[in-house]
Parts: structure tokens; C-alpha cells; sequence
């Protein structure tokens, strides 16, 4: 039975693909940080005849993402499917600057840093046909490497966008190392305030539903097609914020990410 990682899946859009999943015949790692949500997810799953397991990790450390990613390894032979999905919003009006436990400002490091860590260690798992997919967003905005933790000019929104560019770019990045032949990395905006905790939190209105932005995520995750290294809006190819194509830009974040991340 093939296997599928799905970081935050405990609530809305990753809830779910780990539904849509397991209905797809995949053995399903539910991930996140409240163990009774993710407990209630698994038992939904299992009540219909599919295969899940819950995993507790909060993104906002590194230490827990390295433990995760030891019992996925220690528990599975082959990731099929890793879905990078957990993230927090832009926290709306009058966020203020938090921290990881790390030290790292906290958008960056739960939406970005942690799924780039993740998926480094993970990789040896994952096979040829392996399907990498990071949930991203059309709100991106440019990183500045001198001010990447944003001490200065910060805003939720701002934080959130960066965090959002910085996935997109690990994703083109990531798609042209050999390490990652055989396997496809793409990219998405599933869709625009779907109906989640997330966005009404940071008070939006929804203007879209988690089922939508589902069927687009799920496009990439069990699509035939080899197509890698590409951003998707909805279910369309379409073009990221330029600094994405900056080569020089993705390889001073990708050696910066290893540094911060504690990768050699």
C-alpha cells in the first residue's frame, strides 16, 4: 500500500486530502499538533475502511520536526505522496513579531523552514513516481536577505507572503537537484480563502471551499504526468513572484535554510 504524508491535516484543506486519500487507497500520516483532532481524524478514516496513523509535531520547533521525521522513517520503507500543507496565517490586523522556539520568526519557520527540513531528511524515502507537493499561495512577497526575520517593518501579512515565496522557491530549487531525480516537486495556490479556521481567524471571507482547493492539490499528488519544478493557481500552471526565477536568489536561501535548519 502506497504512502502519504500530509503535514498539517488535523483541520480544513489538509483534513481533507487526508480523507480524499485514504478513500484513494493510500495508507494516510496524519500530522499535527493537537493529538485529539488528529485522533478523530484517523478514526473517521479507519471507520471507512482506510489505513491512518497520527503523528504529533509542532512545526514551530526544529528538534520536533527532526523527531517526526525519525518515526516516519523508522515506522515506513516509502513515502509516495509528501504533501507540505501545515502553516499559519497572516495572523490578521495587528499581528505582531513571535518567535520559534528556534528563535526564527514564526511564519517563516512553520510555513517555510520546517517543510524544507522535513522534506531534506524524508527524501531518502521517497521513490521514483514519488510526488512532492507544497501548498503555497498566490500572496507572495520578495524576501529581503537582510532583513529576513523581519525585525524591522513587520506585518503578518508581509511575514505570511515571504514565508509563501520562500516555499515556491525551495520548490523550483529542490526540482533541479539530483537528489531529487525520479521524483516530481511542484507547487500550488489551492485556492482563495477557502472556508478554514485559518482565514476566518485572520478575518477574511471565505470565497472558497476546502473541497475546491482539495481537487486541485490532489492533481499533483496523483497525477501520472512527470511535469516537476512548476507553481500552479488552482489547477492551472501559471507564473510565481519573479525573484522565484532568480537562481541566485534560490541558492543563497537554500544554503541559508541549511544553515538555519542545522542541515551540513
Amino acid at each position: 500500500m502506497a504512502t502519504a504524508l500530509i503535514t498539517g491535516s488535523t483541520d480544513g484543506l489538509g483534513r481533507e486530502l487526508a480523507l480524499r486519500l485514504a478513500e484513494s487507497g493510500f495508507a494516510v500520516l496524519v500530522h499535527g499538533r493537537d493529538h485529539e483532532r488528529g485522533e478523530r481524524v484517523v478514526s473517521e478514516i479507519r471507520s471507512n475502511g482506510g489505513s491512518a496513523r497520527f503523528f504529533d509535531a509542532d512545526f514551530a520547533s526544529l528538534t520536533r520536526v527532526r523527531a517526526l521525521s525519525q518515526q516516519v522513517m523508522s515506522e515506513c520503507t516509502s513515502l509516495e505522496v509528501l504533501i507540505n500543507n501545515a502553516g499559519i496565517g497572516t495572523g490578521g490586523r495587528g499581528a505582531t513579531r513571535a518567535t520559534s522556539v528556534d528563535g526564527y520568526e514564526l511564519r517563516f519557520a512553520v510555513n517555510y523552514l520546517a517543510g524544507f527540513l522535513l522534506t531534506n531528511l524524508l527524501l531518502p524515502l521517497v521513490p521514483t513516481g514519488g510526488r512532492i507537493v507544497n501548498v503555497a499561495s498566490a500572496g507572495q512577497y520578495p524576501l529581503d536577505f537582510d532583513n529576513l526575520m523581519l525585525t524591522r517593518a513587520y506585518s503578518g501579512m508581509r511575514a505570511y507572503a515571504q514565508s509563501k515565496l520562500a516555499q515556491v522557491m525551495f520548490t523550483f530549487d529542490l526540482s533541479g537537484q539530483p537528489i531529487s531525480s525520479g521524483a516530481s516537486v511542484n507547487c500550488l495556490h489551492p485556492a482563495s480563502y477557502m472556508d478554514t479556521r485559518m482565514v476566518r481567524e485572520a478575518g477574511a471571507k471565505p470565497a472558497s471551499t476546502v473541497e475546491e482547493g482539495a481537487r486541485a492539490v490532489l492533481q499533483l499528488a496523483l497525477s501520472s504526468q512527470s511535469q516537476t519544478g512548476l507553481y500552479f493557481d488552482g489547477t492551472q500552471p501559471a507564473r510565481a513572484h519573479d525573484q522565484a526565477y532568480d537562481e541566485h536568489a534560490r541558492s543563497r536561501l537554500r544554503v541559508l535554510s541549511r544553515e538555519l535548519a542545522g542541515i551540513p
